[in-house]
C-alpha cells in the first residue's frame, strides 16, 4: 500500500511539474528556454537544446542532436551531426509551412487550390537547398556517459536570401517572403516585436 501511495505521489507531482511547464509556456512573449536536462558541465546549448533564437548573431535556426556511444567514435559524432540536421529540417518545415500558409492567405488563394498546391512545392523544393547550407559548429561528449552531442545551425539570412533567389518561384512569392520573411520568422519562435 505504501509503495502505491508513493507511486501516486510521484505522479502527482509529475503531473503538477508538466502542467507548471506548459502554462509558464502559455505566457506569451519572448520564448526563454530553461535548461531541463540539468547536464553539469554541459555547454549551455547541450542543456537548452533545439531552438531558433534571434541575437546579435542574428535569426538563427539551432538543432541539436545526441548519440550514445556506438563503438566507433566516427559513426558516433556522424550520428550525433545527422541527428543534429534532422532539428534543423524539422524546424525549417514549420517556418516553410508558415511561410505557405500567410502567403496563400495574403494572396487570396484560398479558392485557387492549384495555386496552393504550386507555392507548396516551389517553397519545399527550396527547403532542400537550404538544409545543405546547415553547418555543425560544436560538439559536446559527456565524459560521464559517453553521449557525442552535437549542434548544426542554418542562419536564416542565408534562407531568405535562397528562398527570394529560387529560380522558377513565383515572383510575388518571392517579394512577399522579402517582406515578411522575418516576421513569419518572429512568429513562428514565439518572439514578438
Amino acid at each position: 500500500m505504501k509503495i502505491a501511495g508513493t507511486q501516486y505521489s510521484t505522479i502527482s507531482l509529475f503531473t503538477a511539474a508538466s502542467l507548471t511547464l506548459v502554462l509558464a509556456a502559455c505566457g506569451g512573449g519572448k520564448t526563454v528556454v530553461e535548461s531541463d536536462l540539468g547536464i553539469k558541465g554541459a555547454p549551455d546549448w547541450v542543456n537548452k537544446g533545439t531552438q531558433a533564437v534571434n541575437d546579435k548573431d542574428g535569426r538563427l535556426f539551432h538543432g541539436v542532436g545526441a548519440a550514445p556511444s556506438l563503438g566507433d567514435e566516427a559513426l558516433q559524432r556522424s550520428t550525433a551531426d545527422d541527428r543534429a540536421r534532422a532539428e534543423v529540417a524539422r524546424m525549417l518545415s514549420t517556418y516553410i509551412d508558415a511561410v505557405s500558409s500567410d502567403y496563400s492567405a495574403a494572396a487570396g488563394t484560398g479558392a485557387n487550390a492549384n495555386a496552393d498546391q504550386s507555392v507548396s512545392r516551389q517553397i519545399k523544393a527550396v527547403t532542400k537547398q537550404n538544409l545543405a547550407g546547415s553547418k555543425i559548429v560544436g560538439r559536446w561528449k559527456d565524459s560521464r556517459t559517453s553521449m557525442v552531442y552535437s549542434i548544426a545551425e542554418l542562419d536564416f539570412k542565408s534562407v531568405k536570401t535562397t528562398l527570394e533567389g529560387a529560380n522558377g518561384m513565383n515572383d510575388d512569392l518571392k517579394r512577399y517572403i522579402g517582406r515578411n520573411g522575418d516576421n513569419i520568422f518572429d512568429k513562428v519562435t514565439g518572439e514578438k516585436k
